[in-house]
């Protein structure tokens, strides 16, 4: 694969758990940071959180804290491991890599 694929989405409670996947090519995942953004009704997509090739991280400050983000060398799979949701984290979430972005998978947390 080349384009990545997510999967994992789904309707929350708020406070509840949900842990995203991409998966890429062995190739793609081990040259390339790969980065999960999202993008919420009416407003622009947003940055969430990448990581590099080494394991080095980065995160949106409003979810600090709350996500984790990680790969699985042997499943050539990112992660997005979400905490502690609420109703603003409500987006569609994209895996992003190179010049590739994926379909998005959709993330909702409500009552």
């Amino acid at each position: 694969q080349v384009q990545p694929v997510e999967s994992g989405g789904g309707l929350v409670q708020p406070g509840g758990s949900l842990r995203l996947s991409c998966v890429a090519s062995g190739s793609i995942f081990r040259s390339y940071t790969m980065c999960w953004y999202r993008q919420a009704p009416g407003k622009q997509r947003e940055f969430v959180a990448c990581i590099t090739t080494g394991g080095s991280t980065n995160y949106a400050v409003s979810v600090r804290g709350r996500f984790t983000i990680d790969r699985d060398n042997a499943k050539n799979t990112m992660y997005l491991q979400m905490n502690s949701l609420n109703p603003e984290d409500t987006a569609v979430y994209y895996c992003t890599y190179g010049a590739f972005w994926g379909q998005g998978t959709q993330v909702t947390v409500g009552s």
